[in-house]
């Protein structure tokens, strides 16, 4: 028998020979009915402490923001400051997730309106506002981002 070469082989070969079974098995699935794309949305926001306050400000995250975003159905992906200057002295960056835009809009509204967090806040900015100035851009993953767990 005459020696074959490799490339020869490789081409005579169906290339669903190296999938694996399972991912075989999802390209032969019936594309007429797609999956609804998701609503998720990610809410990247960056808070601008005022001068002297970045830690009164972690400390109010800490101890009470998080909590009443629980309450509310606003969950936490991660929170971040910055390791270099200027930034580092007055800078938080954090990532929400919400199941929709719509969502989010009444979970921010009911947030805003809670008791509890109007008093943190009232008390937390007796001597003078904590933030100057808040952004925040709604995401969408991306078909080829990793999911978020």
């Amino acid at each position: 028998m005459p020696a074959v070469k490799r490339r020869t082989l490789l081409k005579a070969l169906p290339a669903a020979a190296f999938l694996p079974a399972s991912l075989c098995a999802a390209l032969q699935q019936d594309n007429s009915n797609p999956k609804p794309t998701s609503t998720m949305v990610y809410e990247l926001r960056v808070y601008h402490a005022a001068p002297g306050k970045l830690g009164e400000l972690l400390a109010r995250f800490r101890d009470h923001t998080i909590k009443i975003f629980d309450r509310h159905g606003i969950k936490s992906v991660a929170y971040w400051t910055p390791v270099d200057a200027p930034q580092k002295s007055n800078t938080l960056v954090y990532i929400l997730e919400h199941p929709s835009r719509e969502a989010a809009t009444a979970n921010w509204n009911a947030f805003r309106e809670d008791p509890e967090w109007k008093s943190v806040k009232a008390k937390s900015e007796a001597n003078g506002d904590l933030v100057e100035k808040v952004d925040s851009t709604y995401l969408a993953l991306t078909d080829f981002s990793p999911h978020l767990h």
